[in-house]
């Protein structure tokens, strides 16, 4: 009986009810009202460029350049072509120390390349790659590394850096989770010869699907936006084999859009994080990651790890 005194009736076995059929979603995209977007759209229609580098396109370079703490960024149609493009712009062969702690694409796109990817061992607290085992992994073909910032949790880049310099490796971070992330003296973004970034759906920043690298100087960012873009170099000229990674005007729209409310919504994701650390304090079995310190992240992820002993 409820309150009302109403018998309550409960399902059958096997049925669900009418009112549970919508799913619970662990995560959503966060998308801007969509009133908002419609002037967008309707510049994009009277112009008639839906892409090759449009103004849109050019706005978001500027407003995430500046958001972020960064000069130079080349706009892509997504993070994977992204990360297959900065290891071209590098010109990296042979073998890449990276993390198996990733999502497919950071292997993928170095087997894209014809790399051969060695993988080495994270630290089991930050879940990053363990600068302390890469030197073993060292091996004459290796040209490169390229850290994971691991649920938006920078890696020790002052230690994957020092062991770079030694051996005159490049470094390339996969910085898919980490929009907005800064350490004590900055944007993350800032560290290694590349960081490549995503926009897919599931993160803090999304473009519908994009992605980004962050460059260090000019020099660099024209030859990725001539890679990204078949190679051409003006209207008629070619001068290397490229592929299509631009970022399309509809894409950089509603990133400049998203851009208005990313702060709103990583305080909602901070507000979360600090709840879910409450409620789990103490919980057996359970510890969270460890909070960012003198880092400021974004709260994309909640990670937990689980005391495989426990019972």
């Amino acid at each position: 009986m409820n309150k009302n005194n109403d018998e309550v009736v409960y399902p059958a076995p096997g049925t669900v009810r009418k009112d549970m059929e919508k799913p619970i979603y662990v995560t959503q995209p966060y998308l801007p009202p969509l009133e908002e977007f419609i002037p967008y759209l309707e510049k994009i229609w009277e112009s008639k460029i839906l892409t090759n580098s449009g103004p849109f396109h050019q706005q978001l370079e500027k407003a995430l350049g500046d958001y972020l703490g960064i000069e130079h960024i080349a706009l892509f149609t997504n993070g994977t072509i992204a990360l297959v493009t900065a290891l071209q712009a590098l010109r990296i062969t042979g073998e890449v120390i990276t993390t198996p702690y990733s999502f497919v694409a950071t292997s993928h796109s170095l087997l894209w390349n014809g790399i051969k990817p060695v993988f080495v061992d994270i630290d089991p607290n930050s879940l990053n790659l363990d600068p302390a085992k890469i030197e073993a992994a060292i091996t004459p073909q290796t040209t490169a590394i390229m850290p994971v910032h691991c649920y938006g949790h920078p890696c020790d880049v002052e230690g994957i850096q020092k062991i770079a310099d030694s051996y005159n490796l490049k470094v390339i971070y996969d910085a898919a989770h980490a929009f907005g992330v800064k350490d004590a003296a900055g944007s993350i973004l800032r560290h290694g010869d590349l960081s490549v970034l995503s926009f897919h759906a599931t993160k803090v920043f999304n473009t519908f699907e994009g992605g980004a690298i962050v460059c260090p100087d000019a020099k660099t960012k024209v030859r990725i936006d001539q890679l990204k873009n078949f190679g051409h170099v003006g209207e008629v000229t070619v001068v290397e084999p490229g592929i299509n990674g631009k970022m399309s005007e509809f894409n950089a729209a509603l990133g400049l859009l998203q851009l208005k409310y990313v702060d709103q919504a990583i305080r909602q994701r901070k507000t979360i994080d600090a709840a879910y650390r409450e409620r789990l304090k103490g919980a057996r079995g359970i510890r969270c990651l460890d909070d960012p310190g003198e880092n400021t992240p974004n709260y994309a992820y909640f990670p937990i790890l689980v005391d495989t002993d426990f019972r």
